[in-house]
């Protein structure tokens, strides 16, 4: 069969025509619908169905490639599903918005677990980006562990500590997922979130800004203060009774006088109430609402934990409860569940009279509360200094001890006497001996060889070798080991993290979780050395952090500093699984002669949070 000439000029100019044509309008949510499969190794695997988190529609829309917004930013708490809505506008750029595209996560180990949890199964379980994403291969590196390419794009995915990944090569679509938690800068060359935006430059007109993060302190949150920029939407749900449109708060959270496991939500309007069962129908019916101006660039959503489908406002009740007092409880309570920045009033408030007015009577003996002792070693010019701190259930502490080991810390005697002190054990006053479980050494300061060497044969015993972190908002402790160099792992710890912990908890005055006791003998200067620093806000890059520092006139600060060391030694223990309570537990049982393991019990959840 022939085909004429006109046949084929009739044929080309249709070809020519549905390249002018532009690409059918698709929302982010839409694509999700139609294509996004969740892998078997999530929760509910199967098609993606936004009526399970209906408050994602409107935020996934706003990425949309029509929806006139330049920029996205989510202020979540957890268990809400902000990184898959994420995923899915990941999904739609690969599918249908083609471009370069760059996804930038705290630090690199995070955005290698993400890709392997989170990127690999998605594009493995869904089709359309299967087929638009070929197999990993090694030799044109096109689908690697932060590269995958397709059809007029590619995304690059990095961590935030990584400047090399920040700077270069232009792109269309930024994901910056849990802002909060990113460094203040990397390698000095400027903060983190502005670094990443200057990529986009070049597609001004056309780019997309996706910002989600939980957020953490106020004045130096990021994701506070780009929410601020916003319009600041939130969620409202209407009253089952009245109908009246208003967020979901904490103080709209009520139950009965000790029965925290009835938590509803109640109406400011009518006071009727909406029992836990009646969550979905309320987000289904739910709107987001500006309540602010804002750049008219940036659309914003606020979205608290208490929104969550996934966690019963029973069980945040409860949470709130068990945090009590303790201020770093309370942060993350308010961090995650409120989706508000914490507003830290401790730091400067330490007073040396205060502190020394909660002195108890000194005791040779380990309170009964205490069921496990770590110890920390700080390396002067002409001495060791060596302390040991005893720990409870919720972290309530106490000082059990203070040695000083004088003698040249170059040479091995003083070490071998500090080696003797720290192999002994101290009785507890329920019974049996308790020896430390772990003790962190600074080899930061004096005698750095020497102090690598004691801990380096002594690794086994978890004799750490630490030193502080050179980053302001540097964790506690790090997330994985480190690697041994020379034969001895070296554990940055996040001294200023750890300071802001304690002087939280030496303002609690009240017995319970996070308070601090002081048992032990202690020199008359010790409230002094406790109390020496303070916290001041300074700039970098033009964004704010806090740096703890000597007070003016201050000479030593050893008290504090070894109290930190001992506080950085148990958190290296809860990192390895060790629990407080389940410690107290076990201590218990030796102090009444019971043998053997206890039979595990098991709890649900979700039982106990029914009405």
């Amino acid at each position: 069969m022939s085909i004429s000439a006109d046949d084929t000029a009739v044929w080309a100019e249709g070809i020519w025509r549905s390249g002018l044509r532009p690409s059918p309008r698709l929302t982010v949510s839409q694509w999700a619908e139609r294509h996004r499969i969740l892998p078997a190794t999530v929760a509910r695997p199967g098609p993606w169905r936004t009526w399970r988190t209906p408050y994602l529609k409107p935020i996934m829309d706003a990425l949309s490639d029509d929806s006139g917004f330049e920029r996205v930013v989510v202020m979540a708490g957890s268990q809400l599903g902000k990184t898959e809505a994420g995923l899915n506008w990941l999904g739609y750029i690969v599918d249908h918005a083609p471009g370069i595209a760059l996804l930038v996560m705290p630090a690199l180990n995070d955005t290698k677990r993400n890709v392997r949890v989170r990127i690999d199964p998605m594009i493995e379980a869904s089709p359309r980006l299967r087929a638009r994403i070929g197999p990993a291969r090694s030799r044109d590196g096109s689908n690697s562990l932060f590269r995958k390419v397709f059809p007029g794009g590619e995304l690059i995915m990095t961590g935030a500590n990584a400047a090399s990944s920040l700077r270069s090569t232009p792109v269309r679509y930024l994901f910056l997922d849990e802002v909060d938690a990113y460094p203040m800068n990397v390698d000095e060359e400027g903060d983190v979130v502005d670094l990443a935006i200057r990529r986009t430059t070049t597609f001004k007109a056309q780019r997309k800004i996706f910002m989600c993060s939980t957020p953490k302190l106020a004045g130096t949150s990021r994701i506070d203060l780009a929410y601020r920029q916003s319009d600041q939407r939130k969620l409202f749900v209407p009253c089952p009774q009245c109908g009246d449109m208003a967020p979901i708060t904490w103080a709209r959270i009520r139950w009965p006088k000790g029965e925290r496991h009835k938590a509803h939500l109640a109406c400011d309007e009518c006071g009727g109430i909406a029992e836990e069962r009646e969550k979905p129908q309320l987000l289904a019916a739910g709107e987001f609402r500006a309540t602010a101006e804002g750049d008219g660039k940036t659309a914003g959503f606020h979205l608290p934990g208490l929104c969550s489908p996934f966690e019963s406002w029973a069980d945040q009740a409860a949470a709130h409860r068990e945090a009590g007092k303790d201020p770093v409880r309370l942060q993350v309570w308010v961090n995650t569940v409120l989706a508000e920045p914490w507003e830290d009033i401790a730091g400067e408030a330490m007073k040396p009279d205060e502190l020394a007015a909660r002195r108890a009577a000194v005791s040779e003996k380990v309170p009964a509360f205490a069921c496990i002792l770590t110890g920390s070693v700080d390396v002067q010019g002409d001495r060791l200094e060596a302390k040991v701190v005893g720990w409870g259930p919720g972290e309530q502490a106490a000082v059990i001890a203070l040695e000083r080991f004088p003698g040249d810390p170059s040479g091995p005697q003083v070490w071998q006497r500090l080696d003797e002190w720290l192999s002994g054990t101290w009785t507890s006053e329920k019974g049996p001996q308790m020896a430390l479980r772990a003790v962190c050494v600074d080899t930061g300061g004096h005698h750095t060889r020497a102090a690598y060497e004691f801990c380096r044969s002594r690794h086994h015993r978890r004799i750490w070798a630490i030193k502080g972190s050179s980053q302001p908002a540097a964790a506690p402790w790090p997330r994985k080991p480190p690697k041994p160099t020379n034969g001895l792992p070296l554990y940055m710890v996040g001294t200023n993290a750890l300071k802001d912990t304690l002087a939280a908890r030496l303002q609690i005055a009240e017995d319970g979780p996070g308070k601090v006791h002081f048992t032990g003998p202690v020199p008359s200067d010790y409230f002094e050395q406790l109390a020496a620093e303070r916290r001041i806000t300074k700039y970098r890059f033009g964004r704010p952090f806090t740096q703890w520092e000597k007070k003016p006139g201050v000479a030593r600060n050893e008290a504090l500093d070894l109290f930190v060391y001992a506080l950085a030694a148990l958190t290296g223990l809860q990192q390895l699984g060790v629990d407080l309570a389940e410690e107290s537990e076990a201590l218990d049982r030796e102090a009444a002669g019971i043998t053997g393991e206890p039979k595990r019990r098991w709890s649900s959840k979700f039982m106990s949070s029914q009405p």
